[in-house]
């Protein structure tokens, strides 16, 4: 029997989950996981989106940051319109699912944004590789309540990516932390580098309330690496995800 969804309110937090149907790999190469952050980039907006105009406005941001220039506020304002439906505070991309932390500003903002990525990645996968049909189940979601579990769920989203190094870790234990702090660090396909203050895709998540809640960029390091080091267990996890 499906799992009742809580009540999903805005300006409060959530983290969701979306899994391909029956578990179908979905991000297969280097072009799908780009493709999509930026599906949570870009259909995060009340508005309709037209992709190829979005395309050229971003390839403008994109040259100003390779150039090491800022955005004016103005410039800033006229490339990015968007009427956003949530805020998206961290992301994990795993080959069959996609975790988020998401905060809801509009009305059925999470409903409609979960719709959109979902719809927009489907037809592009469906597009690519001759497929027909639904990509993804229902999406998961739990309401995360405290600054505790705002803690919890960080480093479960994080490193959830793990296993894409150490298999079966979630059983076994970690056996190799030192290099599961570097993959960490460097993996492209989550927020994680950002909090650190690396430039992975600085757009697409807003960081200053979690990096405020986990002491800047440091306090992130630290907390994961101590869970990591140490196997920590974390607290009230059946509050933190849906499964």
């Amino acid at each position: 029997m499906p799992i009742k969804r809580p009540e999903l309110i805005n300006n409060e937090i959530y983290h969701v989950v979306i899994r391909a149907v029956g578990d179908t790999v979905v991000f297969k190469n280097e072009r799908d996981f780009y493709r999509g952050i930026f599906s949570i980039y870009e259909f995060n907006n009340s508005n309709s989106v037209e992709i190829w105009l979005r395309r050229q406005q971003r390839k403008k941001e994109k040259l100003l940051e390779s150039s090491g220039q800022t955005l004016g506020r103005h410039t800033s304002q006229c490339l990015d319109k968007r009427e956003k439906t949530v805020e998206v505070f961290a992301f994990s991309f795993m080959s069959n699912h996609l975790h988020l932390l998401l905060k809801q500003l509009k009305d059925n903002g999470i409903t409609q944004f979960m719709k959109k990525v979902g719809g927009g990645y489907a037809k592009y996968f469906n597009d690519k590789y001759s497929r027909k049909g639904h990509l993804f189940s229902r999406f998961q979601v739990v309401h995360i309540k405290t600054d505790e579990q705002l803690k919890n769920v960080f480093t479960y989203i994080h490193t959830n990516r793990i296993s894409i190094i150490e298999p079966g870790w979630k059983e076994a234990g970690i056996k190799n932390p030192e290099k599961v702090i570097e993959f960490l660090e460097n993996d492209k396909w989550h927020s994680y580098p950002d909090y650190l203050g690396k430039k992975n895709f600085p757009s697409v998540t807003e960081r200053e309330f979690l990096l405020d809640i986990m002491n800047g960029a440091e306090g992130c390091r630290e907390f994961i690496n101590n869970w990591i080091k140490y196997k920590k267990e974390l607290k009230d996890l059946g509050d933190i995800i849906s499964e």
